[in-house]
């Protein structure tokens, strides 16, 4: 606004400056041209008179007048009898000498065509005006009048004086007025334009001083700030609903992500990182094929893409060691005009729902499997003890052992299946207090110590020092009685189980590792299933009831960690427990 009111005032005195210099010139030629016509009608009226003065009275008679006249009129009288010789010269009125005047007279009236015209020249910067007088009606003689043209420069110069003064004068009143009117209305325009950028950069509070000067700035400042009070209002407006969107988008129950038109995902909520365990800048602005690590998403967000219809499918889908189930809904997002904005895709977490499903199917077969065979074990042996075998001492005492084995094995069964479902009640409660892990996992050793010399395994714990977790030590026990037992059950003879406490500024982490058979990758999402066994028939024959891990999960998630595994086929498996620091 600055560099436009610096080139409007510049603008505006050169204008003025050419009107006024214009006029000068005009004025000034206009004020040369009447004094030199003023001034030529003086000298001739002068000259006019001094020949008729000659023509009265005789040359002799009226040469003191003539000198008389010369000096009053400052200029040089010269009388030419009839054969052009000097009668009457009243001297030098300039530089010029009297030969030089003389040479002069005498071309400019050998130069003439009419001998009785009057005649008026300039030579050398004087006037020369000559007129003839007569005797009667013969010519007598020349009168010739000179004078300088010095006068007529001094008036010249005085005329050009007067105009530059009083141009140049009022060019700076003109300059100074302009410019105060100029400040007085440009004020209000250069605010209202400051005003008018912050509202372009979206600061609506701005506003503008209401000046009441002339109608239209007034006006413009009063409409200016309705505009920037009425964006402020829409502002408040779109903030409050961005700000309800992005509560409901973040707090829905379901994983939601927006991808634009080009395949770029633009949003993802708070749902799906969690289900997922993503971060976000691993997904925003980044094409979507290059992101999900399913295929089938991306092959259900291509068929989106290519047929612009909504799709619902159920997908099943590994996230970390788990197998969940989700109801994928996709839809395109079409604008006004039919203008392809992108597209959504919610996810449903229908996991529970299918387990529970699953539950109802395959609870009563694996509890009627698990319990049928210490049943039939124990009806056989009884059976064959009535018929008679109960007086064989040997096989009497061998099918009792059998008998009894098997009731322990029921018996634990039932105690896993009752562990697990007090777990998993709602009303199930940690006893939460800080536990020294390393002290825990270390008594822990002694338990399983004589079941690692059966088998020459080599057993210990490997903690630098005491690390707490807030948890129940019960429950804790639990979680790592079952896991060692397995590393040890699943381990050969010679063989490494280390547990290993490791702690980071978030998380407190305990590492089962054994150098056992290992887990074939595509085993590891179900192995924390209810009854589900990587081998089966080794499982069932060391006494296990296929619970532990189910079990092992529970309590880990009651005290809000979770589990990873990571094994080889033939070289063994690691089992990482992921306590957080604050619960």
């Amino acid at each position: 606004m600055t560099d436009f009111r610096f080139r409007f005032v510049v603008a505006l005195v050169s204008l003025i400056v050419t009107v006024l210099v214009c006029l000068g010139m005009l004025l000034g030629q206009l004020f040369k041209d009447f004094y030199v016509e003023t001034m030529n009608k003086r000298i001739e009226k002068e000259t006019k008179m001094i020949a008729l003065l000659l023509e009265s009275e005789p040359i002799d008679t009226a040469r003191r007048q003539i000198e008389q006249m010369s000096d009053t009129l400052s200029a040089r009288i010269t009388v030419l009898d009839e054969n052009e010789k000097i009668v009457i010269d009243t001297g030098q009125v300039s530089t010029i000498s009297d030969s030089a005047h003389e040479r002069i007279v005498r071309d400019i009236l050998h130069g003439k065509e009419e001998k009785n015209a009057s005649i008026m020249e300039e030579k050398q910067n004087i006037y020369y005006y000559i007129v003839p007088f007569l005797h009667g009606k013969k010519a007598n003689g020349h009168v010739i009048l000179s004078t300088s043209v010095h006068s007529l420069k001094k008036v010249t110069q005085q005329i050009w004086g007067v105009l530059v003064s009083s141009l140049g004068t009022a060019l700076i009143v003109i300059v100074l007025l302009g410019l105060k009117i100029t400040a007085q209305h440009m004020k209000p325009i250069e605010a209202a334009t400051k005003v008018a950028f912050e509202l372009a950069r979206g600061n609506y509070k701005a506003r503008v001083y209401e000046t009441q000067h002339g109608e239209e700035t007034g006006l413009l400042t009063h409409s200016l700030n309705i505009l920037a009070r009425n964006l402020q209002e829409m502002s408040k407006i779109q903030e409050m609903q961005t700000d309800r969107l992005h509560t409901l988008i973040e707090n829905v129950g379901s994983g939601l992500i927006l991808i634009d038109s080009r395949g770029y995902i633009n949003l993802v909520n708070r749902a799906y990182k969690e289900i997922f365990h993503i971060r976000p800048v691993d997904y925003l602005h980044r094409l979507y094929t290059e992101v999900f690590p399913y295929k089938e998403i991306i092959q259900l967000v291509d068929e989106i893409f290519i047929k612009e219809t909504r799709v619902r499918k159920q997908l099943v889908l590994t996230v970390d060691i788990e197998r969940k189930y989700f109801e994928v809904y996709g839809a395109p997002i079409i604008g006004t005009n039919a203008e392809w904005k992108g597209i959504v895709l919610v996810f449903h977490d229908i996991t529970e729902l299918k387990k529970l499903e699953q539950m109802r199917k395959d609870f009563v077969a694996n509890v009627s499997h698990e319990l049928k065979t210490p049943i039939t074990s124990i009806k056989g042996f009884a059976e064959t003890l009535l018929d008679g075998a109960m007086k064989d001492e040997k096989a009497l005492e061998h099918f009792l052992s059998i008998i009894l084995q098997e009731s322990e094995r029921l018996q634990s069964l039932i105690q896993d299946l009752l562990d697990l479902s007090k777990i998993e009640q709602h009303g199930f409660q940690l006893r939460l207090e800080q536990v020294n892990l390393t002290r825990l996992l270390t008594e822990l050793m002694t338990m399983f110590m004589g079941k690692a010399e059966e088998k020459n395994i080599h057993l210990r714990v490997d903690a630098v020092d005491s690390i707490y977790v807030v948890g129940d030590s019960d429950r804790l026990k639990q979680i790592f009685i079952n896991l060692i037992t397995n590393a040890l059950t699943y381990t050969p003879a010679d063989g490494h189980v280390i547990v290993r406490v490791k702690e980071s500024s978030e998380e407190v982490l305990v590492h089962v590792e054994d150098t056992g058979i290992g887990i074939a990758e595509k085993e590891i999402p179900r192995i924390f299933e209810r009854f589900y066994r990587v081998d089966k028939a080794r499982s069932r024959n060391s006494g296990g009831t296929g619970l532990g891990l189910a079990i092992v999960k529970h309590l880990v998630e009651a005290h809000h960690g979770y589990i990873t595994v990571k094994s080889q086929i033939g070289k063994g498996t690691t089992f990482t427990v992921h306590f957080p620091k604050e619960v």
